[in-house]
């Protein structure tokens, strides 16, 4: 027996699980101190009613004979990528549901989709960056390459002359920054993979919180991305499904390779490897799409995107440098006083009970960086608002 050792290659403990366990120890040291927490980006607000309406009618669904489902399609029931093609349509963007595919999420997906690929392939990610990207590469033995975002790019890295990628992951609006690409940035990218023959590894599961018509809902919205680009996006983020866990990828008939067609590729490795998601959560999936249900998920994405706006607010009155926010549900912002990251999350914790996450832990050019997620409830966020900027204005 020999174990993979390329895990020796990754951080032996996972971002979010050191922040865990810091708060974990600081807790218990101090049992009667009351912790805000702005850090992990699971949502707070209970799923729509719409969407628990669609869950109770599937569950009695599989009460009777007539209506009871074993195992599904590899790739979703029709009802739910047909509805997922419809909401693409409000977007300008004509999808054949054979190019759907219906996960358990997209962070699944990112890790998964590297099953179709050669090792040999040179990947590049920008840094900050969503730990996944990386180290489901490293576990698989593949070298990682990555491309300056900083503050003076606005965390949007471009490709230039210098560009060597054949995976490419692209993050809009991105995560752990907020920052988000222009159709026109976007276009630069397509072009790029295109001539190179790249592949865009594209994670679109922020999409509902943009508003901004210069900014892309999806890739495909982007002339040249069906040929280039494969889009992941998930329910948890749009939906409150952090829980009931449901997301989609979307892989279109035009991307390809000597003959090799990267959709064909997927749907073998998911019938091989993945026995589809359950009747019932994909049938709650389904109502997040209808005409009541977008109504009652708009609702909680104005929500957040409120709580996203009192953090700003506050960035903004003590003068504090920061990105997202806006057409995200993150704030993205420079440690005051010089401070490393971690120096500050435990600046934070110990001083105002508040936890975030340091940048540090999404890269090198993360380290004096901070990111503040808006996905707590509106009077945790109030709270932890006036306790930081009770703390930075002393």
């Amino acid at each position: 027996m020999n174990f993979n050792t390329n895990f020796n290659d990754i951080a032996e403990n996972y971002l979010f699980a050191e922040v865990a366990d810091r708060v974990a120890a600081y807790t218990k040291a101090h049992p009667d101190k009351k912790i805000l927490k702005l850090g992990i980006g699971d949502v707070t607000l209970p799923l729509a009613p719409e969407v628990i309406k669609a869950l109770h009618s599937a569950v009695d669904d599989m009460s009777n004979a007539a209506t009871f489902k074993g195992y599904g399609p590899y790739e979703g029931y029709d009802f739910l990528r047909k509805n997922i093609a419809d909401y693409y349509k409000l977007n300008g963007v004509d999808l054949e549901l054979s190019e759907i595919f219906v996960s358990d999420g997209a962070k699944s997906d990112l890790g998964n989709i590297l099953d179709i690929f050669s090792k040999d392939n040179k990947v590049l990610v920008p840094d900050p960056v969503y730990p996944v990207y990386v180290d489901t590469n490293l576990m698989a033995g593949r070298k990682v390459a990555f491309m300056d975002a900083t503050a003076e790019n606005g965390f949007l890295p471009m490709p230039d002359k210098k560009t060597d990628a054949d995976i490419i992951y692209l993050c809009s609006p991105n995560n752990p920054t907020g920052a988000a690409y222009t159709k026109a940035q976007l276009k630069e990218w397509v072009d790029y993979a295109n001539k190179r023959g790249a592949v865009i590894l594209y994670d679109a599961a922020y999409e509902c919180f943009i508003s901004d018509d210069n900014l892309a809902r999806s890739i495909f919205q982007i002339e040249g991305a069906k040929t280039c680009a494969i889009e992941f996006c998930s329910f948890s983020k749009t939906a409150g499904f952090t829980g009931t866990r449901c997301g989609y990828t979307v892989i279109p008939h035009g991307l390809n390779k000597d003959g090799l067609f990267a959709n064909k590729l997927w749907f073998r490795r998911q019938a091989t490897k993945f026995n589809g998601v359950p009747y019932i959560v994909q049938k709650g999936a389904a109502a997040v799409f209808t005409e009541q249900g977008r109504k009652e998920i708009l609702q909680n994405i104005a929500y957040y995107k409120r709580n996203a706006k009192i953090i700003a607010e506050c960035m903004d009155r003590l003068n504090i440098w920061y990105t997202g926010g806006t057409n995200s549900p993150y704030i993205w912002l420079k440690c005051p006083n010089g401070m490393k990251s971690w120096e500050f999350f435990d600046f934070l914790l110990n001083e105002a009970q508040v936890v975030g996450t340091p940048g540090a832990g999404f890269g090198k050019n993360g380290e004096g960086f901070f990111r503040l997620t808006a996905f707590g409830s509106e009077e945790v966020t109030k709270q932890a608002v006036e306790r930081i900027e009770k703390l930075l204005k002393n």
